[in-house]
């Protein structure tokens, strides 16, 4: 590993950076670092600097398979360093898109100025990026539906997003000005070419290795490194709390740890795999994770943040968890050379605190692929109860699973709550309730009862202990009522068209 500048693509060309500090954020650098220099790209605004409120949103690209893969992500939490061998793109470059066409501004600037969508402005520049990076990904004008997730990671206080919408739409009957890729592949893949980065500043080390053995090595050797992959949680550790985070270890350029495969019936996703693919890889297996899916976290963070990393936070609130508990997954660990493989419910011990031992990090997770057979019938679900329908943390995250017999008998079944505990944990209790017996209303009761021997959830602002208790107990009707009574329950969107109305 040899001592290089930081080198992505901006601006039409390779970018060279080095004597900065580890931890400037990509929004420090276009605001403050840049105008140093006199180039002043101020068009990324700050806003919250927790990745909330999308003002700072950029899109990133990296080469995938020799293609360019462009996404949303926050510059507020995007440390510098990890741009390495990527493309950056921001509000400015739409200008230079235009050159050479008649129009004055691209098409989805153009359709926000007809359709009025934008009144004070300050959010606007992180709408047009996220708006970008759908027009470039979808090249067919998409539904509101698909809109809507696009822009999940933008917030505005002014229009009521009605324009924003309708503009997004209009956006595709402009004639289409897209992003000339070829240039861009061919500089990404010089840049790949290099050795892996090793940067050192005023003592504080970053890593960026590029196989599994040098980030095996590395992080035996610095086991007191802070691992980063997205950094959606520890952005906010110097953003927020302004911590110094000592040498990072970036595991963002293993390609090893960015693979999923399928084998011996059980899907192996790899540690550095981004939320949005790896959610949507699980739904193609178990739909009914599809909403949980959606409702996750906002594009710009699913697009940067990763499994691997939301497992390994040990927060009691991650989402992904107690749908995994459910499902069995079990995570390969890797010290060195060696690897070793621990069911998730034994990978947390307290709050945040795990298995991992020194110099060990997570390789991969594994789910099984349940395979059902004519006398056994598998049920599965995922609850996410939050005061917002998107881009919110959760109060309860519940998920159930459970295979009953051609008489309804349980066969086995795993019921597993986040925002419950200190830890994601299942509820042991209630399981036993319910296994092996005939899954009836009046068994759910007993099991509803059974989850106050389970939790006793502490109060906070998200939720009151009994308000938790209440909703968990209510996850298990609702999973009876639809998976087992078959009835249609009321969705939120529902909801919202009879207020609508």
């Amino acid at each position: 590993m040899s001592v290089r500048p930081v080198t992505f693509y901006f601006r039409g060309q390779r970018q060279h950076l080095e004597n900065f500090s580890p931890s400037m954020t990509v929004l420090q650098y276009l605001r403050e670092y840049i105008s140093e220099n006199k180039t002043r790209q101020t068009g990324t605004k700050e806003g919250c600097a927790e990745g909330d409120c999308g003002a700072c949103t950029v899109v990133v690209g990296e080469l995938v398979e020799d293609q360019l893969q462009l996404r949303s992500v926050n510059a507020c939490i995007q440390f510098l360093a990890t741009l390495d061998g990527k493309a950056l793109f921001t509000v400015e470059d739409l200008k230079a898109l235009t050159l050479g066409t008649d129009a004055d501004l691209h098409p989805v600037q153009q359709a926000m100025v007809d359709h009025h969508g934008s009144q004070c402005g300050f959010c606007t520049p992180g709408f047009i990026m996220s708006l970008w990076s759908m027009y470039e990904n979808e090249i067919q004008a998409p539904s509101k539906d698909q809109i809507s997730d696009y822009l999940s990671g933008n917030l505005c206080r002014c229009t009521g997003y009605r324009p924003i919408l309708d503009a997004a739409q209009q956006a595709y009957h402009y004639p289409r000005i897209a992003l000339e890729r070829e240039k861009v592949i061919e500089i990404l893949k010089e840049i790949e070419a290099l050795p892996s980065l090793h940067l050192e500043e005023h003592g504080q080390h970053f890593f960026a290795p590029k196989t599994l053995a040098e980030c095996a090595t590395l992080r035996q050797h610095y086991p007191q490194a802070r691992l980063i992959a997205g950094s959606t949680d520890v952005g906010l550790w110097v953003t927020k709390l302004g911590r110094d985070l000592g040498d990072m270890l970036y595991i963002g350029q293993v390609t090893a740890l960015k693979q999923m495969h399928i084998i011996n019936d059980q899907l192996e996703i790899g540690a550095n795999v981004s939320l949005t693919d790896a959610l949507s890889k699980i739904s193609s297996f178990y739909p009914d994770f599809a909403e949980l899916q959606r409702r996750f976290a906002s594009m710009p963070i699913k697009n940067a943040g990763t499994l691997g990393g939301n497992i390994a936070n040990g927060s009691p609130i991650g989402d992904s968890m107690p749908a995994l508990l459910t499902l069995d997954s079990r995570l390969r660990l890797r010290c060195g050379e060696q690897t070793r493989e621990i069911d998730l419910c034994d990978f947390y011990l307290d709050y945040q605190k795990t298995a991992l031992q020194s110099g060990e990090f997570i390789e991969a997770i594994l789910i099984p692929l349940h395979q059902s057979s004519d006398t056994a019938y598998f049920k599965f679900a995922t609850y996410k109860i939050s005061k917002r329908f998107e881009q919110d943390i959760s109060a309860v995250c519940a998920a159930i699973s459970c295979e009953l017999d051609e008489h309804n008998v349980v066969q086995s079944v795993k019921i597993a709550f986040g925002g419950m505990a200190a830890i994601p944990k299942r509820a042991q209790h209630a399981e036993n309730v319910l296994r092996g017996q005939p899954l009836t209303m009046e068994r759910m009761t007993q099991a509803q009862h059974a989850l106050e021997q389970d939790f006793q959830p502490l109060s906070d602002g998200r939720a009151s202990s009994a308000y938790r208790l209440q909703v968990a107990k209510n996850c298990l009707q609702r999973f009876y009522l639809e998976k087992v009574q078959a009835q249609s329950m009321t969705r939120v969107e529902d909801l919202i068209a009879v207020v609508a109305l």
